[in-house]
């Protein structure tokens, strides 16, 4: 995947202060998520029923 010819959204909970820096994608309907400190650094890519899920479960913490 290049991570360059996608268009990838800050997260609305990432903290102003860098503590939390999470961007997402939506790449050939799956979803990447990747670290916006690191955009040339790995991104991890799921389905977005997957994605659902750990947001679901993530909700709950």
């Amino acid at each position: 995947m290049d991570t360059m010819k996608v268009h990838w959204r800050k997260s609305s909970r990432s903290s102003e202060q860098g503590d939390m820096c999470v961007e997402l994608a939506l790449v050939a309907g799956s979803v990447a998520v990747r670290d916006s400190k690191d955009p040339d650094g790995p991104a991890l890519m799921m389905s977005r029923r997957s994605f659902g899920r750990l947001a679901a479960a993530l909700k709950n913490v």
